[in-house]
């Protein structure tokens, strides 16, 4: 293994795989099939569902209607490969038209509201970057200092735009959340004592309120002015829970989490209140919620699925299967579009059995 990639840093790429790794009468799974090779044009595989073979180490998505284009962060490969890759799909045809290759490993992704500016999560190097979209060029970066007992830098996993700044979750315990302005690309503020590994991060027109998850099953609700955490939500049976990822119902104030480790479920939170109304059992890893068409998706990794739920009911819909496994979710601005990064699995040396996937469901 070369130097520049510690057995450390391998520890941490996959703790940082894992937490960024949801019944009724269910509809006919519709197993998307991928073509054998990298890098080849996408193949429609029905009306519905076209999937694309990318390359290794794909996570978070963002789009922008303005310059119509899908943004895929990649790591590469965690086994003798240094940097990785953002990739400038098209959101239709899945083809790649540009590429910006980055000397650190891209994990989360956000976009501002122009479309102008990407910002990426480089987690292994605790580090987020700013890179011009027009251009594809890495504009600035800020490296944080937060180290582990070990000495290991806290890993900056999801990276949310709010008003001009960036929410920032580290992977550390006890975790913190770093507010970076947007700008300058300069540390504002540190939000502290956020509990062990803060995870999702969103934000909530009803209550003007970000909300973070963490991996000891809170959700810490803080005020965006003085970035006090006012509250700790739980799950409140005494359960141990690790929550990943977050959703939003602004209508009607349901705040949706998702577990995939210990408890292998999706809460629903009533806003108003702090707890929980409804427990949608099975493993759950990302979350989104389509308003457009009031419904839920989640990705199951362990079930190889993902989910079309009708948000009223929370009764399923539709499922896709896949051939392995579906990690994050991203719903187009107009709602009728999903895209979903699609993983394969780990060998024993860090390597990975093929690469990644990206497919996109016309939803119906």
């Amino acid at each position: 293994m070369h130097s520049f990639f510690s057995p450390r840093k391998t520890a941490i790429a996959l703790a940082v795989v894992t937490v960024f790794s949801l019944t009724a009468c269910q509809a006919p799974a519709k197993k998307a099939v991928s073509p054998a090779v990298a890098g080849e044009a996408p193949k429609p595989v029905d009306t519905q569902v076209s999937q694309r073979v990318l390359a290794d180490g794909l996570y978070e998505m963002a789009y922008t209607a303005e310059a119509n284009a899908l943004y895929v962060a990649s790591a590469q490969s965690f086994k003798d490969v240094n940097g990785g890759v953002i990739y400038l799909l098209d959101p239709t045809t899945l083809a790649t038209k540009g590429e910006t290759h980055t000397d650190l490993k891209n994990f989360g992704v956000a976009i501002d509201p122009d479309g102008s500016v990407l910002y990426t999560t480089n987690s292994l190097d605790s580090t987020v970057s700013k890179v011009d979209t027009h251009s594809g060029k890495v504009l600035q970066r800020l490296m944080f200092t937060e180290k582990d007992k070990d000495g290991s830098p806290f890993g900056a996993r999801e990276v949310f735009w709010h008003q001009g700044q960036l929410y920032i979750g580290a992977v550390g315990d006890p975790g913190v959340i770093w507010v970076v302005d947007a700008q300058t690309m300069k540390l504002k503020t540190r939000i502290k004592n956020a509990g062990k590994w803060v995870t999702g991060i969103i934000y909530s027109p009803v209550t003007d309120r970000l909300y973070a998850a963490n991996g000891g099953g809170e959700i810490l609700v803080i005020n965006p002015r003085s970035h006090r955490i006012e509250q700790r939500w739980t799950a409140g049976d005494g359960k141990a829970y690790l929550f990943l990822n977050l959703a939003e119902d602004p209508a009607t104030g349901r705040l949706f989490v998702t577990d995939d480790s210990k408890a292998k479920t999706t809460l629903v939170f009533d806003e108003r209140s702090g707890k929980v109304v409804k427990r949608i059992d099975g493993d759950a890893l990302g979350i989104k919620f389509n308003a457009k068409r009031n419904e839920i998706y989640i990705s199951q990794r362990e079930s190889k699925k993902v989910l079309q739920l009708d948000a009223t009911t929370y009764a399923v819909k539709n499922s896709w299967s896949f051939d392995s496994h579906p990690n994050s979710l991203l719903v187009s601005p107009d709602g009728q579009t999903l895209y979903v990064t699609v993983k394969q699995d780990f060998n024993k040396d860090n390597s990975t059995k093929g690469p990644d996937s990206v497919a996109r469901i016309a939803l119906k």
